[in-house]
């Protein structure tokens, strides 16, 4: 009978590069910049890590198909390393390949890594990729800010919210996101800005505008796992932190089809978060965990995911954001680093860039926008559209907790 992975898994060293147009650095550099703080962290040699995991999603622009970059950025000692991919979702991907290995007894010590390298694809955007034969046939034009503008008028419609309220709330979120990755070194855009920047920018894909769409980036970031005896054993933290839960949900179909999806949710993420909730011995979200980094490629998507993971009743999540529930000063706050929105979304990163501001907060090395209390983290990845995705949750919190 399966029993889960909670505290059976420990994160002893993490590390992040700066992420931002990184025209200074390859894809190669990005990793022994997030590896070689992450193995500083955990007070460990490379020669002990036993299973290398590396998420990179558009791997024929710059890196390659296979682990063979890792291995040979890194010079790791011909150990096992496997690439892996599952779209926005890959940086979690990895994080969940190795720590079901550590889970599993296969491996002592081992690594996952995620990197990207965005601007050198020369897009505006995320570069487009065939995605099999009924994408291209059925959706050869589609945007992610137009799949997520959709989101943004079901939402509206099916919980009779005015437009103009609910764009309020976005630039909320906005703002409030953009206030943390000021304080934030390793952030791309680190510069303030107003509820009326939002407001009167350039509309990209209605309701949405410039504010309310995430940046494009380079970055790199990684985690080294081991059991917490084995932790305990190399007293590198007098704090362990473990991963309570690691689930990912995947799109079947049923809400491409409309049939029962309202397009006003994001029903992985319902998914996953559930399973995440049991498997961590969550039963009220809200109250048992302390800070969220979720995908916020949009604003919208945050204020939904907020619903959907049961941070705020149904309909009733602009009323929390304008609140300030979520503030860096709230009950619960969200994005403390600055998000996908400050940080970009270099897609092999993004999901270890998200635990690595819950373990770095649970530790208490976050600085100016350091939290009052964090037992426990979640961090919700995603990839592809509201009507068609993967989501992958985790949660993270200190051993026991």
């Amino acid at each position: 009978m399966a029993t889960g992975i909670r505290d059976k898994v420990a994160i002893i060293g993490m590390g992040c590069t700066r992420f931002g147009e990184r025209w200074d650095a390859g894809p190669e550099d990005l990793m022994v910049e997030a590896f070689n703080e992450a193995l500083a962290d955990a007070g460990i040699e490379a020669s002990q890590i036993g299973a290398a995991w590396f998420g990179v999603c558009l791997e024929e622009n710059n890196v390659g198909k296979t682990a063979g970059p890792l291995a040979q950025a890194l010079r790791l000692p011909r150990i096992a390393a496997t690439r892996v991919e599952n779209a926005c979702a890959t940086g979690t991907e990895a994080l969940r390949g190795a720590a079901y290995a550590v889970a599993a007894g296969a491996y002592d010590i081992v690594l996952a890594l995620g990197v990207e390298k965005l601007k050198d694809t020369g897009y505006g955007g995320l570069p487009v990729r065939t995605r099999g034969v009924a994408n291209d046939l059925w959706l050869p034009n589609s945007t992610a800010p137009g799949a997520f503008a959709q989101l943004a008028s079901a939402y509206a419609a099916k919980h009779g919210v005015a437009m103009s309220e609910l764009k309020r709330a976005m630039a909320h979120i906005s703002v409030k996101s953009h206030a943390n990755a000021a304080l934030n070194p390793k952030a791309h855009l680190r510069n303030r800005i107003t509820e009326e920047d939002v407001l009167k920018a350039m509309t990209i894909a209605a309701p949405l505008g410039l504010y309310d769409c995430s940046g494009v980036s380079d970055g790199a970031a990684c985690a080294i796992l081991t059991t917490p005896e084995i932790a305990r054993s190399l007293k590198a933290h007098a704090e362990i932190i473990s991963i309570k839960a690691l689930e990912v949900s995947v799109s079947n179909g049923e809400e491409a089809g409309f049939s029962r999806w309202d397009g006003a949710h994001i029903a992985t993420a319902r998914e996953a978060g559930a399973r995440a909730y049991a498997a961590a011995g969550i039963d009220s979200p809200r109250e048992q965990i302390h800070m969220a980094e979720v995908h916020d490629c949009f604003s919208i998507t945050e204020a939904v995911l907020m619903e959907d993971l049961g941070f705020s009743a149904p309909g009733r999540v602009i009323h929390d954001v304008l609140d300030g529930t979520f503030d860096l000063g709230g009950k619960l706050p969200v994005e403390p680093d600055g998000g996908l929105k400050c940080f970009g979304h270099p897609i092999g990163a993004s999901g270890l860039r998200m635990v690595y501001e819950v373990y770095q907060q649970i530790h208490g090395r976050a600085g100016e926008r350091q939290l009052r209390q964090v037992d426990r983290g979640l961090t919700q990845n995603l990839g592809g559209h509201p009507h068609q995705n993967v989501c992958a949750v985790s949660i993270i919190g200190r051993l026991g907790a």
